[in-house]
């Protein structure tokens, strides 16, 4: 991160949100830039063991997840907030998410 005082959170807007949706949101955010702005994916041996395999896969899932469901939520398809059942698939995804975290460098 060229500034690590600042996470630009492109998925939000400048409108009011509750600190667990900007938790999540923030969460994704670095796992967005570090597979886009430093080449997560391309940039270290996931060949190296089972294990970083593995957990090549995961990331990828949640990334692409991500990325859909960003996006649902930008063309108001889903409203996490008031849907249950989203709120608690997602805290499932960043639990994943944070089980994965020590890859999450290049």
């Amino acid at each position: 991160m060229k500034d690590p005082h600042t996470l630009h959170i492109s998925t939000i807007t400048s409108e009011w949100l509750d600190k667990d949706l900007l938790m999540l949101h923030a969460c994704f955010q670095l796992l967005t830039d570090c597979a886009e702005k430093e080449n997560l994916f391309e940039s270290r041996d996931w060949t190296y063991d089972s294990e970083h395999m593995n957990a090549k896969t995961e990331i990828e899932e949640l990334y692409n997840w991500w990325k859909y469901r960003s996006q649902k939520e930008i063309n108001k398809e889903i409203d996490p907030i008031w849907t249950d059942n989203q709120y608690e698939f997602d805290n499932g995804m960043l639990i994943r998410l944070i089980k994965v975290r020590q890859y999450l460098w290049t």
